[in-house]
């Protein structure tokens, strides 16, 4: 599975992202001019709530009765010449779609962005065939493949950790002159495009939204490059998520404008395509074509109190408003969905084992699940996920999980509470460090800001970034002033 984009541990992943300067200025610029677009857009629509509820509606509605509005598209498409096939693993999706290569003698392949394609590593799968070639011609995924086929860190922006130079750098490999003029740059990815377009025998996007009644795919995109891809090959295939399904076009349309406004802040983007195979009095389009339906993991959240995460119409508001995503970008999770969408998905797709961090990079602040279109409580189910290992799996074998149970005894037992209560001033005194009131200090009596590097992992990733008061001394804490105003207050009433 391409789910996994790194071997390197969570830790590692943070530690070199937290190092990359440019990529999280380049972060922080585009989230905060993303929410400025976004909001003009939304306002501009209207009633937002409102269009949120529809949206959230016809996404549960669809999950609810996949199966039936699956067989429906499935038939359509077949009614209209098509092919359909039904991929329970990612190793089913890559072999049909090898098959299908191998039946067709196929030489160039061209692919429109998708991220399902990429979660089934698809491209270096079609890749160990002899003799065939492929072209990503999305612009930010043809800048990635050129580059050693790096990771992308957004799935609507993938190369957003790049600046222009690097862009220059990679064009360089394959026969660019110029500067770092975008423009020139964008003209020479185009011309080196066109022709490969020109010579493709299949053509492969994904889906953004595949219409039940009438066995059409709907794409949105920013670029004409899918338009190419399905109109020039004689040999389409489409690849889509099982969840991807609508009931008509009504529905599609609802979901074309919450996607538009909320992924790119437009009212529409530059393309919104409905396609299906070529009928016979049409000039254009593919004489051949199939549809990958893929499950992939997402039928183990049907039926859980995560099937909510089947709504997901990718459009990225989530990560452009996550916190924690500002820090370390997309590369830094380790997965092809990062952010708050990631953090809920990718556990289910591929285990805990493989995911089980990405909960956890969360700081439940709920900016994620406001943002949402489909109204996906993304910041719960990401804490669903906590407790499920937590609870159920009891994954932490740490030093960590000691601590939290003896914290649990401690604070169930009133005497041994009360001694800690006794002891905590005189315990932390020697790490307190003393600093004059200021706008930059909130603690003048004294904070904890370093601790022992013996003590425990869980006590330095609080203090390592975080101030911490000095605990009071024991006729200062918050039971001993309760209890001084509580007389003061039954002594006034008495008065009174």
């Amino acid at each position: 599975m391409g789910l996994k984009t790194s071997e390197l541990s969570f830790d590692e992943r943070v530690k070199n992202a937290k190092k990359d300067k440019f990529m999280r200025a380049s972060v922080a610029k585009a989230q905060d001019a993303q929410f400025e677009k976004r909001t003009r857009a939304r306002e501009q629509l209207g009633h937002w709530n409102e269009w949120r509820e529809l949206g959230e509606q016809i996404r549960q509605h669809a999950v609810k009765h996949l199966p039936d509005y699956l067989e429906e598209f499935s038939e359509n498409v077949q009614k209209n010449g098509g092919h359909v096939y039904f991929a329970k693993t990612d190793a089913d999706a890559t072999a049909y779609i090898k098959q299908v290569a191998r039946e067709k003698n196929i030489k160039k392949v061209v692919k429109s962005k998708s991220m399902v394609t990429t979660e089934i590593d698809l491209d270096k799968e079609l890749l160990k065939i002899p003799g065939l070639s492929l072209m990503e011609t999305d612009l930010a995924e043809f800048i990635l493949q050129e580059d050693d086929w790096d990771e992308p860190t957004h799935i609507v922006f993938p190369t957003l950790h790049k600046n222009r130079d690097q862009v220059r750098e990679v064009f360089q490999k394959i026969g660019y002159e110029g500067d770092n003029d975008p423009e020139r740059m964008g003209r020479f990815a185009r011309s080196y495009l066109r022709k490969y377009f020109m010579e493709a025998d299949l053509g492969i996007t994904g889906c953004n939204f595949a219409i039940a009644d009438n066995g059409m795919i709907n794409l949105v995109t920013n670029e004409g490059n899918a338009d190419l891809t399905m109109a020039l090959p004689k040999t389409q295939i489409v690849v889509m998520g099982m969840e991807r399904i609508v009931p008509g076009l009504k529905e599609a349309e609802v979901l074309d404008n919450l996607l538009c406004r909320s992924a790119v802040g437009q009212k529409l983007t530059s393309y919104c395509t409905f396609s299906a195979g070529k009928l016979d009095d049409e000039l254009d389009g593919p004489e051949d074509f199939h549809v990958v339906i893929i499950d992939n993991g997402r039928s183990n959240a049907l039926n859980t109190v995560f099937e909510q995460i089947l709504q997901c119409i990718r459009c990225g508001a989530c990560l452009n408003v996550c916190p924690v995503y500002r820090q370390i970008g997309g590369q830094g999770y380790g997965s092809i969905y990062p952010g708050p969408m990631g953090a809920v998905l990718s556990p289910i797709l591929d285990g805990y084992e493989n995911f089980g961090e990405l909960p956890y990079a969360c700081s439940l602040c709920g900016a994620c699940t406001e943002t949402c279109p489909v109204k996906i409580p993304l910041h719960d189910l990401i804490l669903e996920h906590r407790k499920v290992e937590m609870n159920k799996l009891h994954l932490d074998h740490s030093l960590n999980n000691v601590i939290f149970k003896t914290i649990s005894v401690g604070t169930k037992t009133p005497i041994l509470f009360k001694g800690a209560l006794m002891g905590e001033h005189l315990a932390m005194k020697p790490f307190s460090n003393k600093k004059e009131n200021s706008v930059e200090n909130l603690y003048p009596e004294g904070k904890i800001d370093k601790v022992p590097k013996i003590a425990p992992k869980l006590i330095h990733g609080w203090v390592d970034v975080r101030d911490l008061d000095e605990p009071p001394k024991l006729r200062e804490n918050f039971r001993h002033w309760y209890d001084r105003h509580e007389k003061e207050r039954k002594r006034g009433e008495q008065n009174d």
